[in-house]
């Protein structure tokens, strides 16, 4: 199940896009505006991004600029009241992938939604490419140039979210409650002794590394 993030800062709107998503078998997760958004990202693996343009805060346009400067791959679908061309075209500047307006038809939104998973080959496989590194969200593998690791699901899903997010530092508290929960009874020391691992399983690729930022946690920077 492909999860999608809506970003708009009406809950009526909010509201009609997560059950059309849902009722098409999408797993949604709603934000009022684009700071709101980036905390979603933080903790949640998204698959594709529907975002408003008008938003108090952080709007559509800074939110997609924004991600856009650590994150190229991720599908954007602007949907806004908004008609005129210059709208759009900042949209495309800025580095949305389609564009929508206002009010919603429930056909229309699925089949934009589809294309834009099907034109990034995103329906048939979930993966990450880090120079000649590429990881497979579904399988739990790293691969590079042949050499395979199956890696079990924490390491993996800790690699996946640093990786999605070359040079964010992410503390140990929020690696922990995204990867083993809030209800997790052991310590962020976990994360420590994960990321070890990491480092000791890939010390020799040299496409990436993963970076302990003293006193705040960890990033992952590519090479």
């Amino acid at each position: 199940m492909f999860n999608i993030l809506v970003v708009d800062d009406d809950k009526n709107i909010r509201y009609v896009m997560k059950e059309i998503l849902q009722t098409a078998k999408y797993n949604v997760f709603t934000a009022i505006n684009g700071e709101d958004a980036f905390d979603v990202l933080v903790k949640e693996h998204i698959d594709l991004a529907i975002v408003d343009i008008m938003m108090p805060c952080m709007d559509g346009y800074e939110f997609t600029k924004e991600l856009r400067s650590f994150n190229s791959e991720m599908p954007i679908l602007m949907v806004s009241a908004k008609q005129l061309p210059e709208d759009r075209k900042k949209g495309f500047v800025v580095g949305i992938d389609d564009f929508m307006t206002k009010p919603i038809d429930t056909e229309e939104l699925l089949l934009h939604v589809k294309a834009l998973l099907r034109r990034l080959k995103i329906v048939s496989e979930r993966k990450l490419t880090v120079g000649k590194v590429v990881l497979d969200y579904d399988s739990f593998t790293v691969e590079r140039q042949g050499e395979v690791h199956e890696l079990p699901q924490k390491e993996f899903m800790l690699l996946y979210k640093l990786l999605s997010f070359p040079n964010k530092i992410f503390t140990r508290i929020q690696l922990m409650d995204e990867i083993w929960g809030v209800d997790c009874e052991t310590g962020s020391e976990t994360v420590t002794v994960h990321v070890g691992r990491l480092r000791k399983r890939f010390e020799h690729w040299d496409d990436f590394e993963i970076e302990a930022i003293r006193g705040l946690g960890y990033k992952a920077v590519k090479k």
